[in-house]
């Protein structure tokens, strides 16, 4: 962490995969646009560097989470394109509730009122 706040990297650390997924909710997305969903949806906050996207889409892929299939992109280049199959759907359902979770044990945590150990 620094000064200014914690690090993007860190905060990306073991949710990368789910942030991917939600983002395919929303429809078949080639790697460019994941990453600037991503970026937008965020506000800025998560920017998903290629190093990280696309052994993270493949390892999706690799689970049967996500499905890819080349495509024609709007600029008119070849590009992959991925989509949510029926268990990534179910497996993003259920890591968003273990998300939700632990966001509300991390805000209960940071509010209590210091209770003694």
């Amino acid at each position: 962490m620094t000064d200014r706040g914690p690090r993007r990297s860190d905060l990306l650390q073991g949710t990368l995969d789910m942030l991917v997924l939600q983002t395919l909710r929303w429809g078949p997305a080639h790697g460019y646009s994941i990453s600037q969903a991503i970026r937008s949806a965020s506000k800025e906050m998560f920017r998903v560097e290629t190093g990280s996207l696309y052994p993270a889409l493949h390892r999706l892929e690799k689970r049967g989470l996500v499905r890819a299939e080349w495509k024609t992109s709007d600029n008119n280049q070849r590009a992959k394109y991925y989509r949510l199959t029926p268990a990534g759907r179910r497996h993003l359902t259920r890591e968003q509730s273990r998300w939700d979770q632990l966001v509300e044990a991390v805000h209960a945590l940071m509010h209590a009122r210091g209770q003694e150990l």
